[in-house]
């Protein structure tokens, strides 16, 4: 006797899905001509709001200044007046306070520094408890953002996490880090992360193929999960399941 064509159908998902998550599922990079290829070197830093910038003068040390870049990217200064500095380098934004502190001073000499940098941020996303901005005292590596984070969810492809930063010319460079292996002792060390770079989690294979279930299968076939397992069950010919 042969068995409907609808059972042989409904028999057909489980085996499928059986073989997705039985293997793995990697990433498969689109537009990558858009990325620049990665380099370890420590970009320079880019001024944020928020930071706290020390200006010197060398010749009238009594107009040196401790301040605040504003939210709006600018910083105050008795000798210059306002000046734009957020998104520029300290030798950019050097230059651009002495352009300002001609307009009181004959040939000033300044030098710049970050007193704090509390405007130095990473982006965490993806699968992670507390998505968003993050703080990043110091150069911390990828693995310690994602527990400023809140950690992984169970979702979350520890293997496969992205790392995008701004290179050369203001283009992105983008390199998966393998932080299970990390943990594990069996992947190279951690990469340090700079002031502006975007950690991504993506979700793992099990959480792919769920998604797959949810989207393609349970919102499409009008039958319950109770029901979808019995037909799972259904005997093929001989009686044997």
């Amino acid at each position: 006797m042969k068995t409907p064509a609808f059972r042989t159908g409904r028999r057909a998902l489980p085996l499928l899905l059986a073989g997705c998550t039985g293997q793995e599922i990697t990433a498969n990079p689109r537009g990558a001509e858009r990325f620049l290829p990665w380099s370890d070197a420590a970009p320079e830093y880019r001024i944020a709001s928020g930071d706290r910038l020390r200006v010197q003068y060398l010749l009238t040390p009594e107009l040196n200044d401790v301040a605040l870049v504003a939210p709006d990217g600018q910083v105050a200064l008795r000798a210059a007046g306002r000046v734009e500095v957020a998104g520029r380098s300290l030798s950019e934004a050097e230059a651009a306070i002495t352009r300002a502190s001609r307009r009181y001073l004959t040939n000033p000499v300044v030098t710049l520094g970050i007193e704090e940098a509390a405007g130095s941020v990473v982006l965490v996303g993806g699968m992670v408890r507390s998505p968003g901005q993050h703080p990043l005292p110091a150069r911390r590596g990828a693995l310690e953002a994602v527990i400023r984070a809140g950690g992984f969810t169970d979702e979350a492809r520890l293997n496969e996490v992205v790392l995008i930063r701004r290179g050369p010319g203001d283009l992105p460079m983008l390199r998966t880090l393998d932080l299970r292996g990390f943990v594990a002792g069996t992947a190279p060390e951690d990469v340090p992360l700079a002031a502006g770079d975007i950690v991504y989690v993506p979700r793992s294979r099990i959480a792919e193929v769920n998604l797959w279930i949810d989207q393609y299968v349970n919102r499409l076939i009008p039958f319950s999960r109770s029901f979808s397992y019995s037909i799972n069950r259904i005997p093929t010919v001989g009686g044997a399941f």
